[in-house]
């Protein structure tokens, strides 16, 4: 079975495609999407949506997995990111893919344990699970890998 993993941003997007057969998951390929600062926000979300239909017609994922947003600082942010949200749930619908969302705090403790736990050691558990020789970068996209941890445990 191949998770999608997705970390929404509004300026990068996270992505995490993990298989996972007999209880035990495998790193496929991690990148982000991004889209130009310049363009209007319909621009990127559109820009957005061409690039994740791309990725999700090439690697043909079986189920997507997308952090929900839970927490903002900033009202404008958070609705820069529940925009990009949108696209992603409309690509992943469109498809017909099987769709599931867990909040940061799920993530983390699919991960860690431990539901507050820091990005550093987010990312040093992703490099553990995951059997890599170091941290994914950029962040987004070890984040994404995080998300797609997180689906294959609650699917046990």
């Amino acid at each position: 079975m191949l998770i999608l993993g997705i970390d929404p941003g509004t300026a990068k997007i996270g992505l995490g495609l993990i298989e996972y057969k007999n209880k035990k998951t495998w790193v496929k390929c991690y990148d982000c999407l991004t889209t130009n600062a310049a363009d209007t926000t319909a621009a990127r979300l559109n820009d957005l949506y061409k690039q994740l239909l791309k990725f999700i017609k090439e690697h043909q994922p079986d189920i997507i997995a997308v952090e929900e947003l839970f927490f903002f600082k900033n009202l404008k942010t958070a609705i820069k990111v529940s925009q990009a949200r949108g696209v992603i749930l409309l690509a992943a619908a469109q498809q017909g893919l099987k769709i599931y969302e867990y909040t940061p705090l799920q993530v983390k403790q699919a991960l860690t344990g431990y539901g507050r736990a820091e990005k550093k050691q987010m990312q040093q558990m992703v490099k553990v699970v995951l059997n890599l020789k170091e941290v994914p970068r950029p962040d987004d996209a070890a984040d994404a890998l995080a998300v797609a941890v997180c689906c294959a445990h609650s699917l046990r």
